[in-house]
């Protein structure tokens, strides 16, 4: 047993999540799959590395991604990142996300991560969507948005060589002068993509203002596969309206997930009618120093559990000054110091 299966298994219960971690569904349509559990982790850069992956699968996603990977990356064969692409034991799958603009370099990328992944992957996403200026510069991300041919170009070539379904994730549009949405969508589906997931904001907006989930609506209306909403989904509720109100098969959860991983099992409960259940400050504690571990345990650089802590923090009295106290450590000890003090301090209070 790897030592993050172990780390899983000895920190799950305590904070209220499943150490048996439920594969995505092998037999069917993309879209009977995804039915099973509409909830997926949505791909973070700099945040959705293995261990905050397998803290969303043992908070029920249905699938987890990747950071986005870039092609030329995988191209000029760098190690650092096929880490960015390989699962962590125990997870039982993964969706790796691709970004670049030059096809040839799509297609090794792809033929590569499906024979080194094997059937541990589950799907390839081309992004067509991140809005960052040093990404949109180089022609990539929401920049395809403008270049509807040569982004089919791409998806062609990815699905020529892919041994598992190609989708894409895209924006309203690149300018907020102009939604493209409906119609680029119908572009990726004729050149063979098997999904199309939709962030409801243009990529001029970057994070800013409201994503609209009328766009989401729209383009599910326009193409026959899967439609997989994205944008503003902060909780369970949330994700269980945007199914409703979009049409869309399943929701991409991003920063709804911050210090939240119960996020996934509370939005099966609201669809199915049923109350959300919040963690305890106990639970949520146990899921810091779970997190924290499995960081350490997957060999990731424990500076990301700076933010962790901030997130799962939260709203807990004096979670300021046990942020600025996080900021300052550097090591597992540290962290698993702080988080003693924060529990001892909620105890002495009886803050449940």
């Amino acid at each position: 047993m790897s030592k993050a299966s172990e780390v899983l298994l000895a920190g799950a219960r305590s904070a209220g999540l499943s150490s048996e971690l439920v594969p995505f569904p092998h037999d069917g349509t993309l879209a009977e799959r995804l039915s099973a559990n509409p909830f997926l982790m949505a791909p973070m850069a700099g945040v959705s590395d293995a261990a905050y992956r397998l803290m969303a699968r043992a908070g029920g996603a249905a699938l987890a991604y990747s950071e986005m990977v870039s092609v030329a990356g995988i191209h000029y064969g760098g190690e650092k990142t096929w880490k960015l692409v390989e699962p962590g034991d125990p997870e039982p799958d993964i969706a790796v996300q691709l970004f670049g603009s030059k096809p040839e370099q799509f297609a090794e990328a792809v033929a590569a991560i499906c024979a080194r992944l094997g059937s541990r992957l589950v799907l390839i996403d081309v992004n067509m969507a991140c809005p960052v200026p040093k990404v949109v510069r180089k022609g990539e991300g929401s920049a395809l948005l403008d270049t509807p041919e040569l982004a089919a170009r791409i998806v062609r070539t990815c699905v020529t060589e892919a041994t598992v379904p190609v989708t894409v994730k895209i924006r309203r549009g690149r300018t907020c002068e102009r939604e493209v949405a409906p119609d680029f969508a119908r572009a990726m589906e004729q050149a063979g993509a098997s999904a199309v997931a939709v962030h409801g904001r243009f990529g001029a907006q970057l994070y800013r203002g409201e994503a609209d989930w009328a766009a989401v609506r729209r383009v599910a209306k326009a193409v026959e596969v899967p439609v997989i909403g994205s944008g503003d989904v902060s909780g369970p509720e949330e994700a269980a309206r945007m199914l409703g109100e979009t049409g869309a098969a399943a929701v991409m959860v991003a920063r709804g997930t911050y210090g939240d991983p119960w996020v996934f099992a509370n939005a099966r409960r609201v669809l199915a009618g049923q109350d959300v259940v919040r963690p305890t400050v106990a639970q949520r504690l146990a899921a810091l120093e779970l997190h924290v571990r499995l960081l350490d345990a997957t060999g990731a650089h424990l500076a990301r559990a700076r933010s962790l802590a901030g997130w799962y923090l939260r709203g807990m009295p004096n979670a300021a000054c046990w942020r600025n106290r996080a900021v300052g450590c550097g090591t597992l000890d540290e962290y698993l110091s702080v988080i003693d003090a924060v529990s001892a301090q909620a105890a002495q209070a009886d803050v449940r």
